[in-house]
Formats: C-alpha cells, sequence, structure tokens
C-alpha cells in the first residue's frame, strides 16, 4: 500500500476511497470494505489503483473496483459530474464557481461563438460555457479516461452543443488552422508548468479572437502570455481568485485579445 486517496463530493456527500498498490493481491479485502462502510457513511465505493513506478507521482494507469462505484457526483455551477479517481477537479468547490464563472464572463459569450476548452479535463470548463451561452464547445485533452468522464458528464447533464476529442491540444489546433477552420475562443488551463512554445505557436495560427487563459501558477502565466503578446496578443484582464485560503498560491484568470 502506497497511498490512501479520499475524494469527497461536497454538494452530494458522497466519498470514494482509492487504495494506490503495487500489487492487486490485497489480504481481507472484505473485512476492509465492511470497516470503511461502517466508518464512512457517505461512502459510495472502494477502487484499486496500481503504481509499481518508482517515481513521485501519486496515481497509475489502471486499477479495479473492490467494492461500489468507482465514481462520485458532485454540483457545479449548477451541473453535475462524476468524478473518478484520475478525473482533475478543484479542490475548493465554491472558489472554483466563482472561477469558471469568471472565465464565462471573460469570454464574452453570445450563443454564437465556437469555444475551445483545452486540457479540458472532466470538461468542467467547457460545460459550464456550454451551458451559458457557447454556440459550440469542443474540449481536448491527450488523457482518454479523462475525455471519457467529459462525455459522460455530457449526457448526464443533457449538454448537447459540446464535444470531447482526446488529442493533443496543439495538434488538433494545427489540424483546425490547415482545414480552414476557426474558433472564436480559447480557454485553456494548463498544469502548473504552462504551455510549450509550441502550443502558443499552434494556438497563434489557429488565431481565435480572444484567449481566456486560467493558471494555478502566475510565473508560468506570464512566461506564456508574453510569447502570446509577441504573436499579436494584448492582456486585457487578470483577476486572481484566492482558491487555496491560508497559502501564497492563487489562481488567476487572464483574458487575452488579438
Amino acid at each position: 500500500l502506497r497511498h490512501v486517496y479520499i475524494r469527497q463530493a461536497e454538494a452530494t456527500g458522497e466519498i470514494l476511497v482509492c487504495l494506490v498498490c503495487t500489487s492487486g493481491k490485497l489480504p481481507n479485502t472484505r473485512a476492509l470494505v465492511d470497516g470503511l462502510r461502517a466508518a464512512a457513511p457517505g461512502l459510495v465505493g472502494v477502487t484499486v489503483n496500481l503504481n509499481r513506478e518508482d517515481t513521485n507521482v501519486i496515481l497509475g494507469e489502471d486499477g479495479f473496483p473492490l467494492w461500489g462505484r468507482d465514481t462520485i457526483v458532485d454540483e457545479l455551477c449548477g451541473l453535475r459530474f462524476r468524478l473518478s479517481p484520475r478525473s482533475f477537479y478543484q479542490v475548493n468547490r465554491r472558489q472554483a464557481e466563482r472561477l469558471y464563472g469568471l472565465a464565462a464572463q471573460a469570454a464574452g459569450l453570445t450563443g454564437r461563438e465556437t469555444v475551445l476548452d483545452l486540457y479540458c479535463g472532466t470538461g468542467t470548463i467547457g460545460l459550464v460555457a456550454a451551458a451559458r451561452g457557447a454556440g459550440e464547445v469542443v474540449g481536448v485533452d491527450s488523457v482518454e479516461s479523462a475525455i471519457r468522464d467529459a462525455r459522460q458528464n455530457a449526457r448526464h447533464n443533457g449538454v448537447e452543443n459540446a464535444r470531447f476529442v482526446a488529442a493533443d491540444a496543439g495538434e488538433f489546433m494545427r489540424r483546425l488552422a490547415a482545414d480552414g477552420e476557426r474558433a472564436d475562443v480559447v480557454l485553456m488551463d494548463p498544469p502548473r508548468a504552462g504551455s510549450s512554445e509550441e502550443f502558443i505557436d499552434a494556438l497563434a495560427e489557429l488565431a481565435p479572437e480572444r484567449v481566456v487563459y486560467i493558471s494555478c501558477n502566475p510565473e508560468t502565466q506570464v512566461r506564456d502570455c508574453r510569447l502570446l503578446r509577441d504573436r499579436g496578443y494584448a492582456v486585457r484582464i487578470v483577476q486572481p481568485v484566492d482558491m487555496f485560503p491560508h497559502t501564497d498560491h492563487v489562481e488567476t484568470v487572464a483574458l487575452l485579445a488579438r
């Protein structure tokens, strides 16, 4: 046993326990599940995640359920999201609602825009944009399990103006540009390391009118905004959101316009 990873949905109270192990051969699993069910009335599932790699990455690629469901359901911005152990989800739900509301507002949606949601994960930002006035949303992420979750979340919420694609975001933008297609708005929420220069080049090639850049690392966001400035974009708005109270970390929403 390497880690015990617990997710709890604030809105529904559902709890999922994920045991990160080097092997799937666990002793006394029946007693373990019975003890967890007695201790946590909101428990809906116990899963095993297999991680045999000698790295600092918590979760591996494979796993299986021991008991119950392998997802929980939470509510965000009026939508319901199914979350598996590997689904990215903001840990501060109340501030996440403010963050995504600011992103949708910055996008300036009128009902006619085509929006690309890049690094989309389980589709939270894109589905909020689809529900708040986008004409069409296309979510792109290289993690296939996240795209499966995003598609389920779209169906679960009855959102019909969003679709999700498992692909490299930069290559996807280049294909669109080569085919003569356009996007009006790009939503991007990269990891702490930010975007690559190749990604920025692909975005500039696609040439959306507006870019809404959500970041958990202002330093890499500043670096990427400089690259976008050199490619014809200007920063119009930067709004910090205190996602991690009592720490020096913030999330920021930046609006850039061509």
